[in-house]
């Protein structure tokens, strides 16, 4: 499981603090992409920090933002194709 704490201002960047696996980092993201793994997370039932530590296991090689990044689009794209 992960945790993830800070804040940002909106519409900038904002760097949260994140534990994966017992080991903390930050990552540091727009805030519109922490609000969309926000409802992303909710969604699925899971916390955030779940869901971050979710991502950064299946990712290969890259950064943790960059993956966090991918992942919303990869969902938003999912979203538009069902009917």
């Amino acid at each position: 499981m992960g945790a993830v704490s800070g804040n940002g201002p909106a519409g900038g960047i904002a760097k949260r603090s994140v534990t994966i696996a017992g080991h903390r980092t930050s990552v540091s993201l727009e805030a519109e992409f922490w609000d969309a793994l926000g409802e992303i997370a909710r969604e699925r039932g899971l916390s955030l920090g779940a869901l971050v530590a979710e991502i950064d296991a299946g990712r290969g090689t890259g950064n943790l933002s960059s993956a966090l990044r991918l992942h919303v689009l990869a969902a938003l794209r999912a979203g538009a194709q069902r009917p």
